[in-house]
């Protein structure tokens, strides 16, 4: 069984807490103030009204000391919140000569038991019963066996319990609230960070998305354009075929760039997202290719690709664009073999290779070196693997060549 949380100190939940205006500190202290002078004032009234039944007796000197203590008392209440025991401790004694003090002494009482420090609340109790007894000693009753002692010290223990059971209330009330304000704060923040986390994990998406989008239309303009550059013996209708390809890539790379992008806009209510492609597209994907100049060689040894899980299929198709962006950067105009392999249970396998070319139309194209990390990224993300790397090459006619391979394994459950 977990141990029960502890609400925060009182001490500390005042400093966590925002302080409050002046106009409202300023209406705080004047209301409290009133409602101690009228507490002193009705118990002065009542000790007024014994003195002039004759039930009691009272000197001039004593009312005087009696009016100026309880003003004394009322203009110390306010440092209550500065020093809680010393004031409760000074108004407790200042009531054994005054009545007029008894509502400022109720209100730092209070005051002191909100902190639930109990040594003080027990020192200032003792002092708080002690003056009650010491004020009926100094302003006697006429006839003082209608009146138990006893009666009269459990009276002022009952009436301090009291006092300090509201205090104590109060107090808690207060921590409850500072702590269901800082159970709010942290929720807040713990929002602030899941949206932080899940912006940074859809630009990181965007960014993958631009990569192997745009990747894959501008190595098809690249590998085109380096061929007009550099071989100049081409007849014009293929030269004008050259540069027809090139156009329409850079327009596909422009349309593609849009549809991005798009998701960085606010889209219109309830319009859906756009599909990404899965295997379904991956026909097209191969006549691009091979339209383009690309020597490609598909070897398929897949069925029912369409009971793919649709997050498995779009990754695939990702890592075949790819794989195929590569060896058009890196390998212009070699020969290309895809290979698929896999079965339900079994799990898929696509395996990109191409001979390394170092020597090639044009200067070589930039890369920016994350492709292949995010491709990693893809394949662990649904539970899969993939390795690259150059090799030695068997097709080639000194068998000294090498190939680059690239393969990736995605779960396929059964």
């Amino acid at each position: 069984m977990p141990a029960p949380s502890r609400l925060p100190r009182l001490d500390v939940v005042r400093a966590d807490l925002p302080r409050p205006s002046r106009a409202r500190r300023v209406w705080g202290e004047t209301w409290r103030l009133l409602v101690a002078l009228l507490c002193g004032m009705t118990v002065s009234v009542i000790v007024a009204w014994e003195v002039d039944t004759g039930q009691r007796v009272m000197t001039a000197d004593q009312w005087a000391l009696d009016f100026v203590v309880g003003i004394a008392g009322l203009c110390l209440l306010p440092l209550r919140r500065r020093a809680p025991l010393t004031v409760a401790l000074l108004l407790s004694a200042g009531s054994a000569v005054s009545a007029l003090v008894v509502g400022a002494q109720a209100v730092a009482a209070i005051s002191l038991a909100t902190g639930r420090r109990w040594w003080k609340i027990v020192v200032t109790g003792v002092v708080f019963v002690a003056a009650g007894r010491v004020h009926s000693s100094l302003h006697p009753y006429v006839a003082p066996e209608a009146y138990d002692r006893w009666v009269e010290l459990l009276g002022g223990a009952v009436l301090y319990a009291l006092l300090v059971w509201i205090g104590a209330y109060i107090g808690l009330r207060r921590e409850h609230l500072a702590s269901l304000q800082e159970r709010a704060e942290t929720a807040e923040r713990e929002q602030a960070s899941r949206v932080g986390q899940a912006r940074t994990a859809e630009r990181a998406r965007i960014a993958r998305e631009m990569h192997d989008v745009l990747a894959h239309r501008i190595s098809l303009v690249a590998m085109h354009a380096g061929a007009l550059a550099y071989r100049t013996d081409l007849p014009p209708e293929k030269v004008a075929e050259t540069a027809g390809v090139v156009r329409d890539n850079a327009h596909a790379a422009l349309t593609e760039l849009r549809e991005v992008l798009g998701v960085l806009r606010d889209p219109a209510p309830g319009a859906p997202e756009p599909p990404q492609p899965t295997l379904a597209d991956l026909d097209e994907l191969i006549a691009d290719a091979r339209a383009s100049g690309v020597e490609l060689q598909v070897v398929d040894g897949v069925e029912r690709v369409d009971e793919l899980g649709e997050a498995v299929s779009r990754h695939a198709y990702r890592i075949v664009q790819e794989g195929l962006t590569n060896a058009r950067k890196h390998a212009p105009w070699a020969p290309v073999t895809l290979t698929f392999d896999g079965a339900p249970g079994r799990g898929l396998t696509i395996t990109v290779h191409n001979p390394v070319r170092t020597v090639g139309p044009g200067p070589a194209v930039p890369g920016s070196g994350l492709g292949l990390v995010g491709l990693t990224e893809r394949a662990e993300l649904v539970g899969g693997r993939l390795s690259y790397g150059a090799e030695a090459d068997p097709a080639s006619r000194d068998g000294r060549g090498a190939a680059f391979v690239l393969e990736a394994w995605l779960p396929w459950a059964a």
